[in-house]
């Protein structure tokens, strides 16, 4: 084999797992919660044996995805947040976590609906929070971050799963549930400053 059949066939075979990758996002993002592999080889225009070539299983798949909206979630909550006061940092970080929710939330709802079948899922579910309560420590000065009780609630308010409720459940726009979840933060810091949470 020469070099650049080689490298021909290792381009088609890359151009072929973002065509998977893309497929299960487009499906995701259209609203079907669990795409099945059928679905996938047809929305990317590929034989069912290629799909399983490159993902041994629907799970792996997850994965290659995950690993790349985990480094979005990453690089959104953590790059150039600062800010003059801790204040106005927390308040970046509310708009930070509020664009890359609303990015992200048809994967995430997708994911909810596949979780208990998925241990990898399931860990990955664990590993997306935990990144998250450590961003959030690392804003709060740490007198605040110390305050169980108003680190918990932040966190609460803060979380995806209280997006989704606020943007499905509760129906508000992005922009009225960013402005709910800044109004949060600031009447829990309040009420904490004048010790009516312990």
């Amino acid at each position: 084999m020469t070099t650049a059949t080689a490298d021909g066939r290792h381009r088609r075979s890359q151009e072929s797992r973002q065509r998977i990758i893309d497929a299960i996002l487009e499906l995701v993002t259209e609203g079907v919660l669990e795409p099945t592999a059928e679905q996938v080889s047809d929305r990317a225009g590929l034989a069912m044996r290629t799909v399983f070539r490159h993902f041994k299983d629907m799970d792996s798949l997850y994965r290659e995805i995950s690993r790349r909206m985990y480094a979005r979630v990453q690089a959104v909550f953590e790059d150039g947040i600062e800010a003059d006061t801790w204040q106005a940092t927390l308040h970046n970080f509310i708009d930070r976590r509020a664009r890359v929710y609303e990015e992200l939330m048809p994967i995430r709802v997708s994911a909810d609906a596949m979780r208990h079948r998925s241990a990898f899922l399931q860990k990955d579910h664990r590993r997306f929070i935990d990144l998250a309560r450590d961003v959030l420590r690392r804003v709060l000065p740490d007198e605040v971050a110390k305050h169980k009780v108003c680190f918990e609630a932040l966190d609460a308010l803060f979380s995806f799963e209280m997006w989704i409720r606020l943007r499905r459940d509760q129906q508000l726009s992005a922009a009225a549930a960013r402005r709910l979840v800044h109004h949060g933060a600031d009447a829990l810091l309040a009420a904490a400053d004048n010790g009516n949470s312990n």
